[in-house]
């Protein structure tokens, strides 16, 4: 699971890239680490058909069947305790993280976000995988150059929910991005998946305006030696 990347490219590149025609990030720094719940930049389809350059908050809805079930759980811990629990108000006020990482596209819970309205693409100049092992992150790049690519990703415009406890109710705009199975060198630190990650115009065009039987064949690996490993240890990926 991807939870962790860096774009450090500049934003005339992404939009030229993704041939967006409208950029709303204002200026727009190097982000050499990005983590989840953070806005970070995404090329989407905007409600009004323009493409659109804009910081989103990392981390789409989780499934009702999740919130219900760590609802159902924060009950029984307070009801062992003695408390009244009003559930329904429990589970409106149950804290949702987000999900960074969409695997399963046939689930019913992501098919509403599917569609060419609620794509995205979200530049990347590289991204973590932690090695459970050696317990540290290893950071993958096309090249040491780290050149701009892109993951495939979903958003979600004006979602209201909680996402802390503490700020209570918001409304906010969300994305994640698509995973697949590990080419060699991904797999050879987390064997479950890498992010799905074009690298070509034509991809991000695919991606951004293609009925999804065309686009879903986007939800592959890179060939095996397309990523090499430029650092380990670090939770920034910062070029010189």
């Amino acid at each position: 699971m991807c939870n962790l990347y860096s774009m450090t490219k500049g934003q005339a590149a992404i939009v030229a890239m993704a041939r967006a025609m409208r950029d709303t990030t204002g200026n727009l720094p190097p982000l050499p680490g990005i983590f989840p719940d953070y806005p970070a930049p995404i090329v989407r389809n905007a409600s009004d058909g323009a493409r659109e350059l804009a910081l989103v908050r990392w981390g789409m809805p989780s499934s009702r069947r999740a919130i219900f079930e760590k609802a159902r759980v924060r009950a029984g811990k307070l009801e062992a305790k003695g408390k009244a629990v009003d559930f329904d108000e429990l589970l409106r006020m149950e804290p949702d993280g987000g999900t960074t990482n969409v695997r399963n596209t046939s689930s019913a819970h992501w098919k509403p976000w599917l569609g060419i309205a609620n794509r995205c693409v979200v530049p990347l100049t590289s991204f973590s995988e932690f090695d459970h092992g050696a317990k540290q992150d290893v950071w993958f790049a096309l090249s040491r150059d780290r050149p701009l690519a892109f993951f495939a990703g979903i958003w979600t415009p004006h979602w209201t929910g909680v996402r802390k406890i503490k700020n209570g109710v918001e409304t906010t705009d969300l994305f994640a991005f698509l995973t697949t199975e590990p080419n060699r060198e991904v797999g050879a630190i987390h064997p479950k998946a890498m992010p799905v990650i074009l690298t070509e115009q034509e991809e991000i065009e695919t991606w951004l305006t293609a009925p999804w039987d065309q686009a879903s064949v986007l939800q592959r690996p890179l060939p095996d030696g397309a990523l090499i490993e430029v650092g380990r240890g670090m939770k920034k990926d910062e070029v010189a």
